[in-house]
C-alpha cells in the first residue's frame, strides 16, 4: 500500500458526501483505511468527526480514533458520543490506546467512560493510568500472552489459544512462575515444534531485555533498537511481569521526541501544537525571543565598547556579521550532533571529552578554510593584507569557539540535570555572537589602529 497524502480531491469528496447524506457518506468511506480517515479528521470539523465515527463499523471507529493524532482530540470525540457507542468503541481499543485517549480527559469523564465498561477493562485502565506519561508504563499494554515454566506443550499450547482470542496480534510469549515473576520467554515455533512431552522450561530462552515500569520512553526505544526487538516486557521491582511494549508503540515514541527535540532547538516550547492557533505560537514562542533579545543586547554591547575602532574601520561592520554568522551556523551543527548523541546514550566521561576535543578539532579545520577565503577577500576587494590577517584570526577563532561551546554547553547542561535541547541555542548563540564581534574588534584595534 502506498503512503496517503492528503489533498484538496479527497477533502472535496469527503464534504461532498457530508451533504448528500450517510449512506452516500458510508459508501465513500469504504475507500479509505482507518489511519487515512485519521488524517481527514485534522482537515474536518469535530461535527464531522462524530458524524463520521456513528456510521462506521465499531472496529473501524476504534481504530481511527486510536490514530488520531492528540492534537486531534481523540478523547473529546470520544467523550460526546452516545455512552453505548462509547463504550462498544472503547472495548475494541488496546488497553494502552484507550489508556493514552482516556488520559486526555478530566477526572470526572475518565469515569464516566469506565463506569460504563467491562469491570476488567476498566480495571485494566486504571491500572494504566496510574502510571507517568512518559514511562514504560505509561507506554506499556497489560494485554499479553504468557504461560507457566511448569507446563507441558499441551497445557502451555491450550493457554496460548485460550489468551489470543481477545488479542490482534502478537510477537512473544512470556515465561513466569507461580507468582508471575518473569524468567524468560519462549517463541510460538519452538512450541509448536516441540515433542508432546517437552516442558516450557526446556523451551526457555532466559535473561530477556526488560524496562521496569518507571524507565523513560526514550530509554525504552533505545533498548528496542540496540536489540532489534519487536516487544519488550515491562516488570515492577520484583520481576513481576506488567505489561509490554510494542514496535509500533516505539515508532510513535521516536517521531514524538524527535520533534520534541527540534522544536526545543528552534526556541519553540513542546507545548506548542503543530496545528495550533496563532496565539498558542505567540504564546509560546514570545518568552524565548525575549530573552534572546536581551542576549541581542550583551553583544550589542561589545560593539558599544569598541565604538572608537568602528568609528575608525567602518569596513569591519560587514565583516562582523559574517563572522558572527558563521559561528551561529557551525556552533549549531556541533549543537544538534551532540544532542543527537547525547538522547541516543548517556556519554561517559571520556566519550564526552572525545566529543569536546573533535568538535574543537573541526571548528579549527573549517574556521581555517573559511578564514582563507575571508583573507583573499580582503586582499581583493581591499587590498589591505593586515585586514585580511585580522579577519582570518577572527575566523578562525569564531569557529572554534562555536565547536567547543556547541558540544561543551549541552553535555554541561545534561550533567546538571537540565534539557540540553531546551535552553543550549540561546546560551551558545550568545556565545558566538559576542565572540564573533569581540574578535575581530579587539584583533583590529591591536594590529590596524
Amino acid at each position: 500500500m502506498q503512503s496517503f497524502e492528503l489533498d484538496r480531491e479527497d477533502l472535496s469528496r469527503i464534504k461532498v458526501a457530508l451533504e448528500e447524506g450517510d449512506d452516500v457518506l458510508r459508501e465513500v468511506l469504504r475507500d479509505y483505511h482507518a489511519s487515512e480517515i485519521a488524517i481527514l479528521f485534522e482537515k474536518l470539523p469535530s461535527e464531522a468527526h462524530e458524524r463520521i465515527i456513528n456510521i462506521l463499523p465499531t472496529d473501524i471507529a476504534s481504530e481511527v480514533i486510536s490514530e488520531m493524532h492528540e492534537e486531534s482530540h481523540p478523547g473529546e470525540l470520544l467523550i460526546n458520543l452516545d455512552p453505548e457507542k462509547r463504550s462498544e468503541i472503547v472495548s475494541e481499543l488496546e488497553y494502552d490506546d484507550a489508556t493514552d485517549i482516556i488520559a486526555q480527559l478530566d477526572e470526572e469523564e475518565q469515569e464516566n467512560i469506565l463506569e460504563s465498561m467491562d469491570e476488567e477493562d476498566a480495571s485494566s485502565i486504571r491500572a494504566l493510568l496510574s502510571y507517568a506519561e512518559h514511562t514504560a508504563g505509561g507506554l506499556m499494554n497489560s494485554s499479553l500472552i504468557k504461560v507457566n515454566i511448569s507446563q507441558d506443550k499441551k497445557g502451555a499450547l491450550d493457554d496460548i489459544i485460550r489468551q489470543s482470542e481477545e488479542m490482534e496480534e502478537f510477537y512473544t510469549i512470556y515465561v513466569v512462575n507461580g507468582d508471575d515473576v518473569l524468567q524468560g520467554v519462549v517463541s510460538i515455533k519452538d512450541i509448536i515444534k516441540a515433542h508432546a512431552d517437552v516442558k516450557v522450561q526446556d523451551l526457555l530462552k532466559p535473561d530477556p531485555v526488560y524496562v521496569k515500569a518507571d524507565v523513560d520512553q526514550e530509554e525504552v526505544a533505545r533498548l528496542i533498537s540496540q536489540y532489534n526487538l519487536t516487544t519488550i516486557p515491562v516488570v515492577d521491582d520484583e520481576m513481576k511481569l506488567l505489561g509490554r511494549i510494542t514496535v509500533d508503540d516505539i515508532i510513535d515514541v521516536m517521531e514524538e521526541e524527535s520533534t520534541e527535540d527540534i522544536l526545543k532547538i528552534s526556541g519553540v516550547s513542546e507545548d506548542e501544537e503543530l496545528s495550533g492557533s496563532w496565539q498558542d505560537a505567540v504564546k509560546s514562542r514570545l518568552p524565548w525571543l525575549v530573552i534572546n533579545l536581551g542576549t541581542a543586547y550583551l553583544a550589542a554591547s561589545v560593539i558599544r565598547h569598541f565604538d572608537s575602532t568602528v568609528k575608525q574601520l567602518p569596513l569591519l561592520a560587514a565583516y562582523m556579521t559574517i563572522i558572527a554568522g558563521m559561528g551561529g551556523n557551525s556552533a549549531t551543527q556541533a549543537l544538534a550532533v551532540t544532542v543527537r548523541r547525547i538522547s541516543l546514550s548517556d556519554l561517559t566521561d571520556r566519550q564526552a571529552y572525545s566529543t569536546v576535543f573533535k568538535e574543537f578539532l573541526v571548528g579549527l579545520i573549517n574556521g581555517s578554510v573559511n578564514g582563507l577565503v575571508v583573507l583573499c577577500v580582503a586582499l581583493f576587494y581591499d587590498a589591505n593584507p593586515m585586514l585580511g590577517l585580522v579577519l582570518f584570526l577572527a575566523m578562525t577563532g569564531n569557529l572554534m569557539i562555536a565547536g567547543i561551546t556547541g558540544a561543551t554547553i549541552p553535555l554541561v547542561l545534561k550533567r546538571v540535570g537540565i534539557d540540553p535541547a531546551v535552553a543550549s541555542s540561546i546560551i551558545i548563540t550568545t556565545f558566538t555572537d559576542c565572540a564573533g564581534f569581540l574578535l575581530p574588534l579587539w584583533l583590529a584595534s591591536k594590529f590596524l589602529l
